[in-house]
């Protein structure tokens, strides 16, 4: 769900229907459930830039939802097969990356999308705690998995504390 008006907004997020090994399922399929580490009826509220938010606009504009609320479906209504899902993800990074950086592991599979999202915002600069909220995981785990992708870090923690001592100064 997009926050109504113009510029950023949110998506409120409330289930996950992933693709499951057969191993871990009981039924070899997709298998709907709350999102990791919620309860059923928590809700993630996640930022949305407004680029995206003006792209999820047109698509729903055109496209609608299916009936059970998702924003993509398959031909016949479905979730979209792993197979599909896999060209159309090969073919988008090959339209918008590099060709370097489309022979990298950047963005190699959606997941890797995540990744990018929580290290953008620690590089920004965005509170910890605020970012493990938005990722639906602990800080700990936060600082644990991606603190060590923030580039430039200790030039800015340094030019940080000199801005603080030097205001103490006056």
């Amino acid at each position: 769900m997009l926050a109504a008006g113009e510029g950023s907004g949110e998506l409120r997020l409330n289930s996950s229907n992933p693709t499951t090994a057969l191993a871990w399922t009981d039924n070899g399929r997709r298998e709907p459930r709350q999102l990791k580490h919620r309860g059923r009826k928590e809700v993630r509220v996640v930022p949305c830039p407004p680029d995206l938010v003006q792209l999820l606009r047109r698509h729903l504009a055109e496209h609608g939802t299916a009936p059970d609320g998702r924003l993509f479906r398959g031909e016949r209504g479905g979730p979209i097969s792993d197979s599909v899902y896999g060209r159309i993800w090969d073919r988008a990074r090959a339209a918008a990356l590099t060709p370097a950086e489309a022979a990298s592991p950047l963005a190699d599979r959606p997941y890797s999308l995540r990744h990018a999202a929580v290290s953008t915002w620690l590089n920004a600069g965005v509170d910890p705690a605020l970012i493990a909220e938005w990722a639906g995981h602990s800080v700990h785990v936060l600082l644990r998995v991606y603190a060590k992708c923030v580039s430039g870090r200790e030039a800015a923690a340094r030019e940080r504390v000199a801005r603080h001592l030097a205001r103490e100064d006056r």
